[in-house]
């Protein structure tokens, strides 16, 4: 069982920053991909940005390329997300998700249905 951890939400102003983490415990997520989503009230869960399992490979959704950046620590079994310039639309709870499905297979997906492990999501919202 995977356990997944999200913290550093909070509330911040526009154009303002913000750094998320998830940490993994229970069993590593070393070799699989990682995935950010985000749900704001009244909307669907939308995908933020993915990440291989090497790193090697990233995906961003086009709202929030050029200010967010996804990365990983395998060794500290933690991903992060850099968000800078941020705007009111921003505003969301968000997620870690991560698979066990195959791993070393480096690609970074953006459907949320490749994903099965989620972690209970940390708030993030941004004042205009």
């Amino acid at each position: 069982q995977v356990r997944l951890v999200e913290s550093g939400g909070g509330l911040v102003q526009a154009g303002g920053s913000l750094r998320l983490s998830c940490t993994a415990s229970g069993r590593t997520f070393s070799s699989y991909p990682l995935g950010w989503f985000r749900q704001a009230p009244g909307k669907e869960r939308e995908s933020v940005a993915a990440i291989s399992w090497s790193g090697s490979r990233t995906y961003y959704a086009d709202s929030v390329k050029g200010r967010f950046t996804i990365s990983r620590d395998n060794a500290k079994n933690t991903m992060y997300l850099q968000m800078n310039s941020l705007k009111p639309e921003d505003t969301a709870v968000y997620f870690c998700a991560t698979n066990r499905n195959q791993p070393y297979r480096d690609y970074a997906p953006s459907d949320s249905g490749e994903y099965r492990y989620w972690g209970q999501g940390t708030q993030v919202t941004v004042s205009s």
